[in-house]
């Protein structure tokens, strides 16, 4: 009896034991990682066709997410939205630089520019008054329209230069802005180094006038006459020298004539042509075909 009754708790105790194990909390099966056997396959094909066809934004049912290892595919909403969105960022007006708007930024929390800065603002401003063609160096002003009765004549947009680079010219010259540029560069990178910086003044023999070339009757007209032409006789030294091309056309001088040609359309001076045997003629003239240095 006392046999029987051991048993008897034996098999309770198992039967309790087993229960607890059932009501454990179990994690569930992973849906996404159940494997479909090859013949349920066909019916989950046929299962996620017949739910695309129904709602295909729709999410994919339980059964089908169960029994299937293939990616869950991209709602319509959220595809016609990326696609809506990407059209957008290429729509012209749109900035996606990230760069803040001027009309964004707090001015009243930066800082002012320092006394250095001040005084550099300032200076630049005094350097472009009374510069002319856009160049600080080109010192001058803008004036009316030239216009003739000889055909060939006249300038559209002539100023009346006084200086270039820092050097002084001995008159007022009319010309063009084409002219006025080429010659500022020339006395910068060339005639002033040649100098070794003491170059304060050069002797304009001529600049606008309607005229043929070298007043020769019947010639066409000459460069001078479009206002795109100067004519340089002279350099003066800081120590008062003064260096002419009739008397003085020395190793110097050749050098930085010969230079011009690099930035002139045409340049002429002594033993060219007999007609310009005391200054140099620079132009600025619109020939096709490069320059013409003599």
């Amino acid at each position: 009896m006392r046999r029987g009754f051991l048993a008897l708790c034996l098999c309770l105790g198992q039967g309790a034991f087993a229960q607890e194990i059932n009501r454990s909390p179990l994690p569930p099966p992973n849906p996404r990682l159940t494997v479909v056997s090859a013949a349920e396959a066909p019916a989950v094909e046929a299962t996620v066709a017949a739910d695309a066809a129904v709602a295909p934004e729709a999410a994919l049912s339980d059964s089908v997410l169960a029994s299937s290892l293939r990616p869950v595919p991209r709602p319509r909403a959220l595809t016609e939205g990326l696609a809506a969105l990407k059209a957008a960022s290429n729509a012209p007006g749109l900035d996606l630089s990230g760069k803040v708007p001027d009309d964004e930024i707090d001015l009243a929390s930066m800082p002012p520019p320092s006394k250095k800065e001040e005084r550099k603002k300032k200076r630049e401003a005094a350097s472009k008054k009374g510069s002319v063609c856009g160049i600080a160096s080109i010192k001058g002003e803008e004036i009316a329209p030239i216009k003739s009765k000889v055909k060939g004549c006249g300038v559209e947009d002539p100023v009346a230069i006084t200086s270039v680079a820092g050097v002084r010219l001995s008159q007022t010259a009319t010309v063009d802005c084409s002219i006025a540029k080429a010659l500022d560069r020339w006395v910068d990178e060339v005639a002033q180094p040649a100098f070794n910086g003491n170059l304060v003044e050069m002797r304009v023999a001529a600049h606008y006038s309607c005229r043929s070339r070298n007043n020769i009757k019947g010639a066409k007209i000459s460069e001078h006459g479009k206002g795109r032409a100067i004519d340089i006789a002279a350099f003066v030294l800081s120590n008062g020298k003064v260096l002419t091309v009739a008397q003085n056309y020395n190793k110097l001088l050749r050098r930085i004539y010969k230079a011009g040609c690099g930035y002139f359309m045409t340049t002429l001076g002594p033993g060219s042509d007999g007609y310009h045997e005391d200054h140099f003629h620079f132009d600025a003239s619109a020939r096709k075909g490069g320059a013409y240095c003599r």
